[in-house]
Order: C-alpha cells, then sequence, then structure tokens
C-alpha cells in the first residue's frame, strides 16, 4: 500500500509547487496582490493536512514562523480569507487542473506505474456533519425503542484511482444516497483523458451491457465487472458483454479492485471523514480537496531529494531541508518555485 507523507512542511512544499503548476498567481490583473493563490491553495491543503478548520489553520501559521517560509507568507491570512479562497480556487474547472497538475507532478517523482495502466472505479459517502448515522443504527439494533433508521443526503464522490500508486485519477463529487453507475462516464473520461486506461476494474454497482458498450467499444477499455445485477438467478445473462463476464470472468486481475477500497480508506483516515461545509456546492469543493490533497500526500512521500539534479526532476521544485534556505539563479531566497 502506498504510504503518505506525515510532515506538514513537506506537505507545503508539494502543495505549493501544484498550485504553481495549475493555477496563476493572481486572479485577476486587478486584485490586491496580498496573497497569491499559489499561497491560498497550499494553507488549504494544510487545514486538509491538520483535520481542522479555517480558524484553526490560520492560528497554525501565526503560531509557525517555519510553516509560513515554506510558502514565502509574510502575512497570515484572515480565516474568512481562506474561506473565500476555497470557494474560488475549488470550482471544476480550477480544481481539474490542480488535480492534472499532481498527476504531472506525480511523473516527475518517479512513482511506480505500470506501462499498461490497470484502474478501479468507485464511490464512498462522507459524513456531512460529527454525528455518525452508523453507530445510531448499530445502537438502535440493541434497543427496543432506539431510533428509526433514516435515510438523509450525505456528500459523495466517485474516484478512478490508479491500482499501482493509488492516486486519483478523476474525481466526480455529488450526493448519496445514490447508484454508483450514474459518475461513471464523468469519471472515466476524465481519467482516460489524463492517462490512457488498459482496464477498469469495477463492482457489481457498475453492471449494465451499456457500460461494457461504452468502455469497449468507445473508449477501447477492457472493463471487469461480474454479471451480478438484477435479482439472483442461475440463468446467463443474454446481453454480449455481460454473457462473456459471467463465462470468462478474470479473478485474478479483478482481485486489484480492492485498491479503490484502499484509497477511499486513506482519505478518511488521513484527511477525516467529515465534510466540514453544510451547503451543495461547498460540499463538492471539499470533497475535490480531499482527492488533491490525497495525491499530494502520496506525491511528496516518494519524492527523495539529495541533489539538486534530484529537485529539478521534480518539475522545478525545490525542497527546504535543514536549517539554511535556498537560493535561487538571481541569490533571491525561495522554498517552492516552479519552472
Amino acid at each position: 500500500m502506498s504510504t503518505t507523507c506525515k510532515s506538514p512542511r513537506k506537505v507545503l512544499i508539494v502543495a505549493y509547487a501544484v498550485a504553481k503548476d495549475g493555477l496563476p498567481a493572481y486572479a485577476h490583473r486587478f486584485s490586491p496582490k496580498k496573497f497569491t493563490q499559489h499561497q491560498l491553495f497550499a494553507c488549504l491543503v494544510l487545514k486538509e493536512f491538520f483535520k481542522t478548520d479555517y480558524r484553526g489553520v490560520a492560528e497554525l501559521l501565526s503560531d509557525c514562523d517555519q510553516l509560513r517560509g515554506v510558502i514565502e507568507l509574510d502575512v497570515v491570512p484572515h480565516f474568512t480569507t481562506l474561506h473565500k479562497a476555497a470557494d474560488r480556487l475549488l470550482r471544476k474547472l480550477a480544481a481539474n487542473k490542480l488535480l492534472d497538475a499532481t498527476l504531472t507532478q506525480a511523473k516527475h517523482a518517479k512513482l511506480p506505474r505500470s506501462k499498461r495502466c490497470l484502474a478501479a472505479i468507485d464511490g464512498s459517502g462522507f459524513e456531512s456533519h460529527h454525528t455518525s448515522h452508523y453507530f445510531v443504527r448499530r445502537r438502535a439494533q440493541g434497543q427496543k425503542h432506539g431510533k428509526k433508521m433514516t435515510y438523509r443526503r450525505f456528500p459523495k464522490i466517485g474516484i478512478v484511482v490508479d491500482c499501482a500508486n493509488h492516486l486519483i485519477l478523476a474525481a466526480v463529487p455529488g450526493l448519496g444516497p445514490g447508484p454508483d453507475i450514474l459518475h461513471l462516464v464523468r469519471a472515466v473520461g476524465e481519467a482516460h483523458h489524463r492517462r490512457r486506461i488498459a482496464t477498469l476494474l469495477g463492482d457489481a454497482g457498475y453492471d449494465a451491457e451499456w457500460v461494457h458498450e461504452f468502455l469497449r467499444e468507445w473508449l477501447s477499455i477492457r472493463s471487469v465487472i461480474p454479471p451480478r445485477a438484477g435479482r439472483p438467478t442461475t440463468k446467463l445473462p443474454t446481453a454480449p458483454w455481460r454473457l462473456l463476464m459471467a463465462k470468462y470472468f478474470d479473478k485474478t486481475t479483478y482481485g486489484q479492485r480492492w485498491q479503490s477500497e484502499t484509497v477511499f480508506s486513506m482519505m478518511k483516515r488521513r484527511l477525516s471523514p467529515i465534510v466540514g461545509a453544510g451547503r451543495y456546492r461547498r460540499q463538492v469543493r471539499a470533497l475535490m480537496l480531499k482527492a488533491i490533497s490525497h495525491n499530494i500526500l502520496i506525491i511528496r512521500h516518494a519524492c527523495r531529494f539529495s541533489t539538486e539534479q534530484d529537485a529539478d526532476s521534480f518539475g522545478g521544485c525545490q525542497p527546504f531541508f535543514g536549517g539554511t534556505s535556498c537560493l535561487d539563479p538571481d541569490g533571491v531566497k525561495f522554498y517552492a518555485t516552479y519552472g
């Protein structure tokens, strides 16, 4: 299983480089230019890393000079500034650019990857508040007068992951409960655009004849999905692709589908299963931030810089290790720059 970075300073270095790769320094030429978008995004990733809120990360930066120095931050942004930055920087177009940037940096980090990409797709729900509905349901099972189980809307995200390194290739946030198959077309389309997928693994929630036709005939992706949709029966499916799955199902390759479950476990353990947002649009952006932060944590752990040449291989990102600062060719102090 891939390991995530545990150092907040090192995570900030990669988050800063990713933001420089995917976003301009300022949203508008007439912006106040007090903070760059790169600095604000790095602060948002730090918020996810510590599982805190906007006030908490603002106080953390205020107390820690070294973390501010990593991203060249002279003044600590107000927590409302970070809140507004999250609304702006995590919109669909900007979030996709940041996710693209993490995969670009992953190439320089030399993460393990196979020549023929084996990917898995899955969806999972997150909590919108700190109350555990699972605990409520389990408590109700052991009591005569326990609370009744009720359905309620919750944040949900569908992801396509690279089974070789646990990187998220595409993320489609939304609301649950609902069938996983709804996000398949968009998720696979975005993932296939970022990296050519040879084989896609999915559970029975994606079992449908049109899914196999879309993957195999339109995208030339080999699909491995168990034909278990519908009522249990001993009869073979009549549709050609589902019949092929029933007769010649590749159990060995399908065993790698659990890598997608591993990614969800990593996200919920390291970045919290709780989405700290109440409104739908902010929940969507918070889920995208978790997906991008997950990639950053994996990338930073895979990086081991020993020389300046190693640092240049990481997309031009020069890390700051030890007690001395790094200098650019003009002699200006910096900690992370892009190209």
